[in-house]
């Protein structure tokens, strides 16, 4: 990818990446994806907008050095600071010492530990701060949690762009730069999903004030540059990526209680736990959708969904090799940890020697700050008609105690 013009003295000069293939170490990103930076020059000075990976600095520099020399750049704005933004950082610093590093109060606290540079000078803006380039105005807005406390969006008002580093991106690469020449429209659109749950699905209040800082703006944006995937435009996607983001954050309301009960079972045992606690909790909610599902039998990424918006859950396991088995753990690792703290939760399981199975699943819910009910309940090997009974009291008073 080289420097490439977005609009009257605005230069995309990030980087491609195509062959990443996981991100952050758990999220897939079968499209590759980009690490876009921007070059926005006044009058008088010139501002470079986020940087990239280290690992692509030779050809990052040989990309900004398309549009102008390193010590034309006066400014170095971080939006965001997360290290596949800051990871050029402290060698472009090393080249340009002259220039002016620009974060937010919280990114200027990260940058330091990124970095690890001594004494690092950064001057620190507020929300509604603004900076001079010469004929050409650039305005910070705060967007806290978005997806760090740190993130903030720059404004372009003369240029009509906006650029708001993680927010309204996705995990995408193709060698186009604008959102009109996407090749592939269904992967994009399921990148941008994906990208939208992965990211921002646990800061959806944030979400929504996000975009009402885009609707607050005297002119509607021509052009939003995000941090990765293509740049978004007033005649290709930006408007309907706006509405996804709308519909995708919009508050979610059971109109009655979702109880769903999680299970995996090597024999059976655990399956038929499962089953007398789903009546219990129905014999104190009969109204409410309580349903088991046997973890292995359904779509991971469908049963995070349903674990993150339901009301209550409970989940069992049998104990092998003194743990609890695999796809627990993998259903749990997609539980939205920002806004399931104090989701009443249950574990129940059948074990065959020691039983540590609900021991260390209640400890995981309790690292994640739910509302676990009791000790957990468990039996061993194969549930008596008195187990199974008693495994229904106990689904009946979790489900009583909110």
């Amino acid at each position: 990818m080289s420097a490439v013009k977005i609009t009257e003295g605005i230069y995309a000069v990030g980087i491609n990446n195509p062959n990443m293939r996981v991100f952050d170490i758990i999220m897939k990103t079968d499209s590759g994806t980009s690490y876009n930076s921007y070059l926005v020059r006044g009058n008088e000075k010139t501002a470079l907008i986020e940087t990239c990976h280290e690992a692509f600095f030779p050809q990052y520099l040989e990309n900004i050095k398309e549009v102008c020399p390193l010590e034309e750049i006066d400014y170095i704005i971080m939006n965001h600071n997360e290290p596949d933004h800051s990871g050029a950082l402290a060698k472009l610093m090393a080249l340009m010492p002259n220039a002016q590093l620009i974060a937010s109060q919280a990114g200027s606290i990260y940058l330091k530990n990124i970095t690890n540079i001594e004494n690092l000078e950064i001057h620190r803006v507020k929300d509604g701060d603004t900076l001079d380039l010469g004929g050409r105005v650039l305005t910070f807005f705060f967007a806290p949690n978005l997806h760090w406390p740190d993130s903030m969006f720059t404004w372009v008002e003369d240029a009509k762009t906006l650029f708001t580093c993680d927010f309204l991106g996705c995990h995408y690469c193709e060698p186009y730069t604008f959102d009109t020449c996407i090749a592939y429209p269904k992967a994009y659109d399921a990148a941008l999903e994906l990208y939208y749950g992965a990211i921002f699905g646990p800061f959806s209040s944030f979400v929504r004030k996000g975009l009402e800082k885009i609707k607050a703006l005297p002119v509607h944006p021509d052009f939003i540059c995000t941090s990765h995937g293509p740049v978004l435009t007033k005649n290709g996607k930006l408007n309907e990526v706006l509405s996804r983001y709308e519909e995708w954050s919009a508050p979610s309301v059971n109109k009655i209680p979702v109880i769903p009960v999680f299970y995996t079972s090597a024999y059976g045992n655990t399956a038929k736990l499962a089953e007398k606690i789903r009546e219990g909790i129905l014999e104190a909610k009969p109204y409410a959708e309580c349903e088991t599902y046997d973890i292995i039998e359904h779509d991971m990424a469908q049963l995070h969904t349903l674990i993150n918006r339901c009301n209550a859950f409970a989940v069992g396991s049998p104990t092998l090799n003194r743990d609890a088995v695999a796809p627990v753990w993998n259903l749990l690792a997609g539980v939205d940890a920002i806004n399931s703290a104090r989701k009443p939760a249950m574990v129940f399981g059948s074990f065959g020697w020691t039983g540590e199975a609900v021991g260390n699943i209640q400890a995981r819910l309790q690292g994640l700050k739910m509302n676990v009910f009791g000790e957990g309940f468990k039996v061993n090997f194969v549930p008596t008609e008195e187990d199974l009974e008693k495994a229904k009291e106990y689904g009946k008073s979790f489900a009583q105690s909110f």
